[in-house]
């Protein structure tokens, strides 16, 4: 049985578990996948320690994106635009692999949903890492233009910064937006303080909106952009399962349907 995990901390609520032994039962692939908790300060000795007692994988979420991707001895290539891994494989000569499949994992689930990114203008909420590891994909589907809005402004300019080489993305406050959007994505975690972002409502007005938290019922940023003029606003389950999905397809070579298993977490947080 080849085993795998999820790093991160806290991890109690992580979903990964269920969703990667639904893939492994769809496919037929025996595996086993645990919950793993560090600090910063073990972060290395746990990975360590895992992959020296036959651990082939691991999904790594908050707060070890940037410490997994130092921990990498060869990175992929989404890892290397956006500075940051979610997926460690241990390979057979001792090294190891990072790579992010979080951007990949949003777009799929936009496009699951007809929702397109190509030349459409786009406002990212939020400049924190999951805006970083999901700006090289969105920008790879070639946007008309990309604005990242934060409460902390120089955060936003920093981000933007850092992708001048890409794409000429714009930042702005929040409360000063006068214009909409075609594409709305929350990737704050204003949820848990249980907020939405200061944004001008006029931002959403129309638009596709995206909120990369999920819930077992509508987020407040769900509720939010309803409420202002959107259409039918969107959760992250989809992406959750669609970032999996591409870890899985990495560690094993086959990429499971995703549709069934998003219907399948939906409908027990729903009971």
């Amino acid at each position: 049985m080849d085993k795998y995990a999820v790093i991160g901390n806290p991890i109690g609520h992580s979903k990964s578990p269920k969703i990667h032994r639904l893939f492994g039962e769809q496919l037929g692939h025996n595996i086993s996948y645990e919950k793993l908790e560090a600090t910063e300060g073990t972060f290395a000795m746990v990975m360590e320690e895992f992959f020296r007692s036959g651990g082939r994988g691991v999904n790594v979420t908050l707060p070890f994106k940037g410490l997994a991707y130092d921990f990498s001895d060869v990175l992929g290539a989404q890892a290397k635009s956006c500075g940051a891994v979610n997926t460690l494989s241990f390979s057979e000569d001792g090294r190891v692999y990072g790579e992010s499949t979080d951007g990949l994992g949003l777009i799929r689930d936009l496009n699951n949903n007809n929702i397109k990114i190509e030349g459409r203008s786009v406002l990212l909420i939020g400049a924190g890492g999951t805006t970083k590891s999901i700006l090289p994909s969105i920008i790879d589907m070639e946007p008309k233009n990309i604005t990242l809005t934060n409460r902390t402004e120089k955060k936003a300019e920093a981000l933007r910064d850092a992708f001048l080489h890409l794409f000429q993305i714009d930042c702005a406050p929040g409360e000063s937006i006068d214009r909409n959007y075609d594409l709305v994505i929350n990737t704050t975690s204003s949820q848990l303080s249980n907020t939405v972002p200061s944004v001008s409502p006029i931002a959403i007005k129309g638009a596709d909106s995206y909120d990369v938290n999920y819930s077992w019922q509508q987020t407040l940023f769900q509720a939010w952009s309803n409420e202002n003029g959107s259409k039918p606003a969107l959760q992250g389950w989809g992406m959750l399962v669609e970032q999996a999905a591409e870890s899985f397809s990495i560690w094993r070579g086959v990429c499971p349907e995703t549709g069934a298993v998003v219907r399948r977490l939906q409908s027990e947080v729903e009971n």
